[in-house]
Parts: C-alpha cells; structure tokens; sequence
C-alpha cells in the first residue's frame, strides 16, 4: 500500500515552491506550520529560518509521531511538533514571526475563530501564508474522482469535511478581515497534482481517501466493484510517461497581523 504521508508529501511537490517563496521565511525567523501533517513543510521552514525555529502543529496523533521520527532521523534541532488544534490552542501571544499552512486550514469549525487565534500568535507586523484549494469544479483530481463514483459532491451528513470550504476569495477575505488581519491578498496557483508512478500506485492512492472509501463502504460488492474499475479507467486516461497527474488549482492567501498601535 501507498505511504500515506510520503504521497501525500509528492502528490503536492509542486506547490511547494509557491508556498516557499509567499511566506518568505528569513533567518531568525519563528514560524508556526498550521495542518503541518508530517511536518514536510515545517522541515523546509526549519532550515531556511536558520538560526530560528519552526512549530509544527496538527490533530493527527500518528502524523505529528511521524513529523518526529523523520526531523530527528534528519537531525533537526530547530523544529518541533505538537497535537493541537489551531483553533483553540493556547499559543504565546506574537510567539512567531510567520504563519504558514499547506493545505491544512479548510477544516476549522469556526473559521474566523481559528484565524484570530492564529492571529494572536504572530507578532504585530508578522506575516501568514497559506494555500487552499479552489472551488471542486477547477480542480480535475476532484470532479474526475467524482464522476467514477457517481457522485456528484457532498452526500448528506457524516461527509468528510469540506477541503472546498475557503474556495471563494471573497469569503476568504472576509474571514481573515474579521479575524483581524490587514492586506489580505488571493492570488491563483496552477499546477497539476501527483497521484502515483502508475495506475496500480494511483488507485491504491486513491482508495485511501475518506470520500471515496466512505463510497465504497456503502456500495454492494458488486456495485464497488463496477465503481473500482471506473476508477481505474479514470486513472489510465491520466498516466503519463512519468505518473498519473490531474489538473488543480489553489488560491495562495497571504496576509499581515495589523502593526502595534
């Protein structure tokens, strides 16, 4: 089976360079990484900072574990990593000087919460970046995965969380104003997204996301299996010569915590 953590980390290699260069991390700087996951992007930030630090936080236990195990094997000092939820986290007040987050901020209950806490924690003048992705119609990977189940977007509750929930700029904007950032700024990324080296890599991919194995687990066998074929056959018409990819589109969100007055 695919590693969860290790595809996930190549299936976005080629968003990290935007995200790299709009958080603009300097040395000395403290960088808080929100959603970090398996800390791929706190690492990068890590190293860049210098003689700074960086703070990666998420609600997985297992992928903070594994943030751990891979910055202590690289041998890290600069970096940690915490359970937590951004939302309600008791950070230090202006404790860092950026905020960044690779796709792990569309699935606050209470955005504007979330942000102004997220706010509180980043000196006044210190900056955020983050990416999000657009709306479920722009991003290929979705709406193909869609169509081979037969779906054609949220099916009622107990739906995973909604990755499209930030997909509007103008309902970014308005978050993050009422969270008490300033120059709020939305700007496109376009770049397709990694899905594995061949189709047998990609649907095992595939099948690990939770909107699809929640289709799955209430499918017939037969009905999953007419619905696994279809999957592969979605994932053929996207093999190149070096993997399956899927066209997506993100927005780059960059803002500022107000100067103090």
């Amino acid at each position: 089976m695919t590693d969860i953590y290790d595809g996930y980390d190549a299936e976005l290699s080629l968003y990290d360079e935007p995200l790299h260069r709009a958080c603009a991390v300097r040395a000395g700087d403290r960088v808080l990484d929100i959603g970090c996951g398996t800390g791929h992007s706190t690492r990068q930030a890590a190293r860049t900072a210098h003689a700074g630090n960086a703070f990666g936080i998420d609600i997985s236990e297992s992928a903070i574990e594994r943030a751990r195990e891979i910055a202590d094997a690289e041998q890290l000092s600069t970096v940690t990593f915490e359970v937590a939820d951004a939302q309600t986290h008791p950070f230090t007040p202006g404790g860092f000087d950026v905020a960044i987050s690779r796709f792990g901020t569309m699935f606050f209950g209470d955005p504007v919460a979330a942000f102004t806490n997220i706010g509180r924690a980043i000196r006044p003048g210190g900056r955020l970046a983050m990416l999000v992705w657009q709306a479920r119609e722009h991003n290929e990977w979705s709406s193909a995965i869609a169509r081979a189940l037969g779906a054609t977007g949220p099916s009622g509750p107990g739906q995973v969380p909604d990755a499209f929930s930030l997909a509007d700029p103008s309902t970014v904007t308005a978050i993050m104003s009422d969270a008490g950032f300033v120059d709020v700024v939305v700007d496109g990324v376009h770049e397709p997204v990694f899905y594995g080296r061949d189709v047998h890599a990609a649907l095992d991919w595939v099948g690990g996301f939770a909107n699809v194995a929640g289709t799955m687990a209430r499918l017939s066998p037969p009905e999953a299996e007419q619905a696994t074929g279809r999957l592969r056959d979605m994932l053929a018409s996207h093999q190149r010569a070096d993997g399956v990819w899927f066209d997506a589109r993100a927005w780059l969100v960059t803002a500022r915590v107000p100067e103090a007055q």
